[in-house]
């Protein structure tokens, strides 16, 4: 009868919170963590269409879309090492988010959408000032890296953040912010690709990836 009766009592109570200013304001900062992984998923098709770029880092696949000009682009791309670039960041995603569980656990929600925020931010610094592809690829495993913190923790937060009859709301904005991301990324693309030889386009693009992380 007592467990029946704490059971009903249990069921009968609500969290009774509601959205304040702290928790808006909040939310919306931590729903930003989508916009990194948006953004560099939707630069990375658009980097590796520059001529520059590839010319820089890939000079095998460049030379096939020179030559041979009657080929497939998916024979034009078949390159491992291009391959891994552009898998290098999911890997990375995959491998951090066990670790960054325990780190949420440990050290809370907030403390790893911080963690993957700044790892993200170096990311995005070594990409966008990478001399060779081995700079590249380090920055793309560190963008990685955020993002397996970030997609962990954020939906997370928001969550807990909410209000229950408003929590769908809460965690779509993590959802937009993702498709946010892509959007900007493209947009971005769209304009830094106009820039000529000289390999400012894809630095530019690269690069633009810590507004994002900062925020």
């Amino acid at each position: 009868m007592a467990v029946a009766a704490a059971i009903s009592t249990t069921d009968g109570q609500h969290y009774n919170g509601k959205i304040t200013r702290f928790v808006l304001l909040s939310s919306i900062v931590a729903a930003t963590g989508g916009l990194i992984f948006g953004y560099d998923s939707g630069v990375t098709g658009g980097v590796i269409s520059m001529e520059p770029f590839l010319r820089k880092f890939f000079p095998g696949v460049y030379r096939r879309m020179k030559e041979d000009v009657e080929i497939s682009n998916y024979c034009k791309f078949d390159s491992q090492l291009l391959t891994f670039f552009t898998s290098s960041l999911y890997i990375a995603g995959l491998i951090a988010s066990f670790f960054a569980s325990s780190v949420t656990t440990v050290l809370g929600r907030r403390a790893s959408i911080l963690i993957g925020g700044a790892v993200f931010l170096t990311g995005a610094a070594l990409g966008g000032a990478a001399r060779d592809v081995y700079m590249l690829i380090s920055g793309r495993i560190l963008l990685g890296i955020g993002v397996g913190f970030t997609n962990q923790s954020v939906p997370l937060y928001l969550s807990e953040m909410a209000p229950p009859k408003y929590r769908g709301a809460f965690n779509i904005d993590f959802q937009f912010c993702i498709g946010g991301g892509v959007l900007s990324a493209y947009l971005i693309i769209y304009g830094t690709e106009k820039m000529g030889d000289g390999g400012r386009g894809w630095r530019i693009s690269l690069a633009m990836a810590a507004l994002p992380a900062s925020i």
